[in-house]
């Protein structure tokens, strides 16, 4: 089984409109998929894009639920939009798929995912393996979060792949980003790392000034690096250009151009 993770940066312009799509590439993505479905099993996740980030950043979802009833009715409506958005983001996804005859089917994070100040305290994954047993694709995304600590949260696609990895033992986690992989600094400046070991991640996050969250309300590549250490306990770890047409092929062969992270 192989879990795909399609970062919000891959179909979306988190810089143009709100809830803007890039079927195209998303389709494509969807018809490299099904080069290898049904001979292999697969789990996507997506993140937020220019549907989720917004709602969260504008209502402090990240905060948590306020003591002050005025405040936390604010949040609470935030909490929603914010669901909501995402679950446009993955209504696309299933379209995009299906119109590429495979059977993606939506499973909503904030039903089956509970975290604990910002980390998954409990996850139930039968129905996600039911799924997988009857050759469907589940299809999840990035959400929001009932917070055992702070009420409410995000729980980002990242954290979920760590979870399902550690719980399912997939044999390959594949990252599709709009940059050919993981660079030793900015992509355009720092060189690509074709082959990265898990113990060489710290460096590489204190060289990339990894010390607070980034720019998104996941915290970007820091948290993805951070995730891919604890996924490699597991599993083999890919990150490759998601807009590059071959590149998830590739990967999933494990012949691909990207960065691949060694346990």
């Amino acid at each position: 089984m192989i879990i795909v993770k399609i970062g919000g940066s891959v179909f979306s312009d988190k810089k143009g409109k709100p809830e803007n799509f890039d079927v195209e590439t998303v389709r494509e993505i969807a018809r490299e998929i099904a080069n290898f479905y049904p001979r292999e099993d697969f789990i996507v996740v997506h993140g937020g894009g220019s549907f989720g980030h917004p709602e969260a950043k504008k209502y402090g979802i990240r905060d948590g639920l306020p003591e002050d009833w005025e405040s936390a009715s604010l949040k609470r409506i935030g909490f929603t939009l914010t669901h909501q958005a995402m679950l446009r983001a993955n209504a696309k996804f299933i379209e995009a798929f299906v119109a590429e005859n495979l059977p993606a089917f939506s499973v909503s994070t904030s039903s089956v995912f509970i975290t604990e100040n910002g980390e998954v305290a409990y996850g139930d994954v039968e129905v996600i393996e039911r799924l997988l047993e009857l050759k469907f694709i589940p299809v999840l995304f990035g959400d929001v979060s009932i917070d055992l600590a702070k009420g409410i949260d995000i729980l980002s696609g990242d954290q979920i792949i760590t979870y399902l990895t550690k719980m399912l033992e997939p044999k390959k986690v594949i990252f599709l980003m709009d940059v050919d992989g993981i660079y030793d600094g900015k992509p355009g400046e720092g060189e690509l790392v074709q082959n990265l070991s898990k113990e060489e991640i710290d460096a590489l996050l204190d060289r990339l000034h990894c010390t607070a969250a980034g720019t998104d309300v996941t915290g970007g590549i820091c948290n993805k690096l951070r995730e891919a250490k604890k996924i490699a306990e597991h599993s083999e770890v890919w990150f490759v250009n998601g807009k590059v047409p071959g590149r998830l092929s590739g990967a999933i062969r494990g012949d691909g151009f990207g960065t691949r992270l060694r346990g």
